[in-house]
């Protein structure tokens, strides 16, 4: 199986896509895939999320399409029934974790504090998403880290903005960093596409 790294590849932003309405969920992936990002993930925050995760996948067949906020072993299992590509949580449990321990596609689990970090290393995890970010430490903490967990790479969210971007893309712990900002909720209600193709370029400059 791949790892969370392998299927980022070259790209090291992750575009979130939180949205109500279907039709624009899809329109926003539409315009992230013409921009050259082909990974995004899609928060499971919303009544028609899964089935706006479905769409995407039909209508974008190139592009890998993960679930985010997969908390119970009840929503990853509606996650992986509309063929998500990966799974990432936003923190952990031993027994969220033992969930995720035969879950068929990549993991990336979430964590904010040490004793996140070890509980998910000791699962075998050496990939994880920090979250939320800024909250948890942001880069200092991450440089921290790395003395610690030198083997452990990581993917923050929550606080990341194109304004601070490069301060975790920076730091050797860190092969990727993802957030709302590329389509935030509002571009998306108010069909703001011209803002959100701006953004999806000048993330990956």
């Amino acid at each position: 199986m791949s790892s969370f790294s392998q299927i980022m590849d070259t790209q090291r932003i992750l575009p979130i896509i939180q949205s109500d309405n279907i039709a624009a969920g899809v329109k926003a992936a539409g315009i992230m895939q013409e921009t050259g990002l082909k990974v995004i993930e899609v928060v499971l925050r919303s009544p028609i999320a899964l089935e706006m995760l479905r769409e995407i996948k039909l209508q974008f067949p190139n592009m890998v399409v993960g679930a985010g906020t997969i908390t119970t072993r009840q929503i990853l299992e509606q996650a992986l029934s509309v063929n998500a590509d990966y799974i990432i949580t936003p923190t952990i449990s031993a027994s969220l974790l033992r969930d995720l321990d035969a879950c068929p596609v990549p993991v990336l689990p979430g964590v904010s504090v040490m004793s996140d970090i070890l509980q998910a290393v000791e699962f075998g995890y050496s990939e994880l998403k920090l979250f939320p970010a800024s909250l948890a430490g942001g880069a200092p903490f991450l440089q921290a880290v790395n003395a610690v967990f030198p083997n452990v790479k990581f993917c923050p969210t929550g606080g990341v903005s194109q304004e601070n971007k490069s301060t975790f893309l920076d730091l050797p712990n860190v092969f990727a960093a993802g957030g709302t900002w590329l389509a935030k909720k509002e571009m998306i209600e108010a069909g703001d596409w011209d803002a959100v193709k701006a953004a999806c370029i000048a993330a990956q400059a």
